[in-house]
């Protein structure tokens, strides 16, 4: 009998862990593919929201056939492990990736990899994502993204990966809101952390909701429900 409690115990903890697990999205966009991708993405589950931005704002990575991106991912090529490889960027908004359970990284490919600005964020804090859940989400015109997911793995190598990465590209862009919800299905997004808050009126202070925003009449006795924006579980 005790043994028992005590494995009950042990999982009632680790779903009230996972009740309170976090998501975040980082993410860098240059065309603002990847802004939308994560608009929609936010639409479907509760995250927080990290844009990476360039330092130097004025390059055009584009001109020229791709010339300065191209010269910026073969410097990264040459010297991966020397942080002077890569292009400088902003100081990041969230310093502590503590909190998130999940971190899914939204990017674009350039010339087949990973873009650079990208890989100057993942450099400096991939170490921090050690044992988290890393999916991966990346937008292109038309090539494969494999480059890109093997840079990812390079820069973020003790994550636990999802079993698959979302690729969006100009074929199917249009359908990405259906796209997100199948590969979240696909890579078991967790029911719980995946619950959105629903939207509630400025005077609708105390409205109970079911997980999937179905407004309630009371407190459920038993099991999962939504008060004040904010999960909560009997």
């Amino acid at each position: 009998m005790k043994k028992i409690l005590t494995m009950i115990c042990g999982m009632l903890l680790t779903f009230i862990s996972s009740m309170n697990a976090k998501t975040l999205v980082v993410y860098y966009s240059y065309t603002n593919n990847c802004h939308d991708i994560v608009q929609t993405l936010s639409s479907q589950i509760d995250t927080d929201v990290m844009r990476i931005e360039p330092a130097d704002k004025t390059q055009k990575y584009e001109a020229n056939g791709y010339a300065i991106g191209t010269k910026l991912l073969n410097a990264i090529k040459a010297a991966p492990n020397d942080a002077a490889s890569y292009p400088a960027i902003d100081p990041v908004s969230i310093t502590d990736l503590t909190p998130y359970h999940t971190i899914i990284i939204v990017t674009p490919l350039w010339w087949s990899q990973m873009a650079a600005i990208m890989q100057t964020y993942l450099f400096h804090h991939g170490g921090e994502m050690a044992g988290k859940n890393v999916g991966l989400i990346v937008s292109s015109a038309s090539s494969g993204i494999s480059g890109v997911v093997s840079d990812c793995k390079r820069l973020v190598p003790s994550a636990s990966y999802f079993s698959e990465s979302l690729w969006i590209n100009n074929s199917n862009r249009s359908s990405r809101s259906t796209l997100i919800q199948h590969w979240l299905t696909a890579i078991d997004y967790h029911v719980v952390t995946a619950i959105k808050r629903p939207a509630t009126k400025a005077t609708d202070t105390a409205g109970y909701y079911s997980p999937s925003g179905q407004r309630l009449s009371q407190a459920p006795k038993r099991g999962i429900f939504i008060v004040n924006g904010k999960k909560r579980i009997r």
